[in-house]
């Protein structure tokens, strides 16, 4: 997605009559405009309630028609339905309490710094603090950013050691920098509202992408490119001339990362690890720098088409690959990836970056898999057993692979464009929600 669509959503901000404030007070909370107030949440508050989970022993608490929810059940700014759903009896025999719409719902024990606004009536558990807001001083909508950009203030009130929490009444006590005319907060929440749902809007071109990049990859590696006949294969329906080929025919060598005491670390070369494979390649974000030996560096360094294969992660995640890109420059990798170094004469290291992305490859790898308490472990035997579906010119793996890497391309330009617009967003939660930027209103 180029600037186009983020920039039309954002012009409705240049209409807006925004002016630099210049007359602040100074507050034991830090300086705002001399016409706010840093307002304790009970104070703009009618109520604030708690909730609880009715019992699972009684099946006639639950599936009936009252939304209930947890806090884990918070993604964004609004709720519209109920996670689960209770009956009158549940409500009426349990610690729950309905919060009537249209106000807020804190959450105080787990995922502590979620808020939302339900916008339905709906049960909370014992997560979750329903703040009922008095709309004649605050909006809702305003106190939700207000609290999300003081998250950090919400968390230092929190108590406990195993299970930290926040008690009704601290949370009453919590303070928030706040203009006094309503039409103001609202026209905060206006501007706001523009960014996050551009913001939205490129999450929803992201994913569309993703869903296109997902099926041309499914497509290409069980059809290819101009193919017309098809064969039956073990790993399903296949273009006559490709060949389903076990890795082992096709990795000319193995080797596990190193490992060296935590006083090697911080310093020499980048270092790769599991979060530096992402989406069949291999970066250098936020890598771990090692020191280490130039005969280490023989022994564990990576060159341009090693593929780095993680051997120990969680089962949702073991066996994630990727190619070292050219130009990525002297550097080694961790015990817990294995390396990979192709026959490049058989197959094209970037068209293995894409397969090593495809269900096919992930669910022949976990099948695989030694899985013990919450890890799992992927051996070079497991790697070597793995089919590739591959087809017999490394001209055609190319062309795949630039098709895919196009995509890859597209997404990456969508995904920069997110970042600059949350970026946008941090910046005018900073000068909206501390009055440095104020906004004219009737």
């Amino acid at each position: 997605m180029t600037g186009t669509v983020s920039n039309q959503a954002l012009s409705q901000e240049s209409l807006l009559p925004l002016y630099k404030e210049t007359n602040f007070q100074t507050t034991p909370e830090g300086k705002i405009p001399k016409d706010w107030q840093n307002t304790a949440l009970e104070e703009v508050a009618i109520d604030l309630i708690g909730g609880g989970t009715p019992s699972t022993a009684f099946k006639e608490y639950w599936n009936g028609n009252i939304a209930w929810m947890t806090s884990a059940h918070i993604n964004g700014m609004v709720v519209t339905k109920g996670q689960k759903y209770i009956s009158k009896e549940g409500l009426e025999k349990s610690a729950t309490h309905l919060v009537p719409k249209d106000n807020l719902l804190v959450a105080t024990r787990v995922g502590i710094g979620k808020v939302a606004v339900n916008q339905i009536d709906i049960a909370i558990s014992q997560d979750l603090t329903g703040v009922i807001i008095d709309k004649t001083k605050a909006d809702p909508a305003f106190l939700y950013w207000a609290i999300l950009s003081n998250k950090q203030k919400l968390k230092a009130i929190a108590q406990g050691s195993t299970i930290k929490g926040i008690l009704r009444d601290d949370l009453g006590k919590l303070k928030l920098p706040m203009p006094q005319n309503v039409a103001e907060q609202r026209a905060i929440v206006g501007v706001l509202g523009v960014v996050d749902s551009a913001i939205e809007l490129a999450d929803r071109v992201v994913a569309q992408t993703e869903r296109l990049k997902r099926g041309l990859m499914q497509q290409l590696l069980t059809r290819g490119i101009g193919h017309t006949e098809t064969k039956q294969t073990p790993i399903g329906k296949l273009p006559q001339d490709w060949k389903p080929t076990q890795l082992k025919d096709v990795v000319l060598s193995y080797k596990n990362g190193i490992y060296k005491p935590s006083q090697y670390a911080g310093k020499g070369l980048p270092c790769v690890r599991m979060y530096n494979i992402v989406a069949g390649r291999i970066n250098h974000e936020k890598a771990a720098l090692l020191d280490v030996t130039e005969q280490e560096l023989e022994e564990f360094g990576v060159k341009a088409g090693d593929i780095i294969v993680n051997r120990v992660n969680t089962a949702e995640l073991v066996g994630k690959a990727g190619v070292i890109p050219d130009g990525f420059g002297k550097a080694t990798f961790e015990s817990k990836n294995i390396r990979m170094r192709l026959d490049t004469k058989k197959v094209s290291p970037d068209f293995f970056a894409i397969f090593v992305q495809t269900k096919e490859y992930s669910n022949q790898l976990l099948s695989r898999a030694k899985t013990a308490v919450a890890q799992a472990t992927v051996t070079q035997e497991d790697l070597d057993s793995v089919v590739i579906p591959l087809p017999p010119t490394l001209s055609e793996q190319q062309k795949i692979a630039e098709i895919i890497s196009a995509m890859d391309k597209k997404l990456l330009l969508e995904r920069q464009e997110k970042e600059r617009l949350e970026r946008i967003k941090r910046g005018l939660m900073d000068l909206l929600l501390t009055g440095k930027v104020r906004i004219k209103v009737d």
